[in-house]
């Protein structure tokens, strides 16, 4: 099963998808779009510890992480 995190105010979402899915690899592919259209960073886990910046949805990465634009001032 494969997760998308989601870094938010709260600590974090979770959305777990079956890669052998379709309709439900389509729906993480949408949510992968918006999250970084509206500026989010996608990374994938590549090792325990590990992640590397992504720009293109990967079904079959086991988890995916998105953080938040920083906001400074």
């Amino acid at each position: 099963m494969a997760t998308q995190i989601v870094m938010n105010q709260s600590g974090d979402a979770r959305h777990h998808f079956d890669a052998t899915d379709r309709e439900a690899v389509a729906d993480a592919e949408e949510r992968f779009r918006q999250l970084t259209g509206a500026g989010f960073t996608a990374a994938v886990r590549t090792g325990p510890g590990d992640a590397a910046v992504t720009r293109s949805f990967d079904p079959t990465a086991e988890e995916t992480l998105f953080f938040p634009r920083l906001v400074g001032g």
